[in-house]
């Protein structure tokens, strides 16, 4: 995982001071890198009869595309509010300077489907968590939650005790 470290810029006091942003785009222009990053991110799935992989806005939508057709899965995209056209669930979670929704269609999931839920970043984990409370909603089964990058003093993981969570890449400190 260093060879795909490498391709992550880090972009300090971004949005803010005090801040380092890990900046993926550096890595998806790479092609190879692209690649290498997809194939790890679906390789301890391959076997487990994901039918869904559920990516949440925005990047989580470019990785999760690319992880379910590696997947033969379908995509289901996680938006903020008012984004879907359909029917959808929503949920209102915590952020350290408030709060923010997110939404899925109603009809996205069907109960017992195994589901993969992936995004590009694990920080406190109340997107993934939130994310996951949707899914369980509408019957899915999550086999596990999986990240690029995890952003491990954070303690992300603690809100998703209740699931597998996988990530390629750990940022120990900021």
């Amino acid at each position: 995982m260093d060879e795909l470290k490498r391709h992550i810029r880090s972009v300090p006091d971004f949005p803010k001071n005090g801040i380092v942003f890990r900046d993926i785009t550096t890595l998806l222009k790479d092609g190879a890198a692209l690649r290498d990053a997809v194939d790890a991110l679906v390789a301890p799935f391959a076997d487990e009869g994901i039918e869904l992989v559920v990516g949440i806005e925005a990047r989580g939508f470019i990785l999760g595309g690319a992880a379910a057709c590696k997947l033969g899965a379908g995509f289901v995209p996680v938006r903020k509010s008012g984004k879907l056209p359909a029917q959808t669930v929503e949920k209102t979670y915590e952020l350290e300077y408030g709060t923010d929704a997110l939404a899925i269609h109603r009809d996205a999931v069907r109960p017992g489907q195994r589901v993969l839920m992936l995004d590009d970043l694990l920080a406190t984990g109340g997107t993934m968590a939130a994310s996951c409370q949707m899914v369980e909603e509408l019957g899915g089964e999550i086999a596990a939650c999986a990240f690029l990058i995890e952003l491990s003093f954070l303690n992300g993981r603690d809100k998703l005790r209740r699931y597998r969570v996988v990530s390629l890449i750990d940022y120990e400190s900021e």
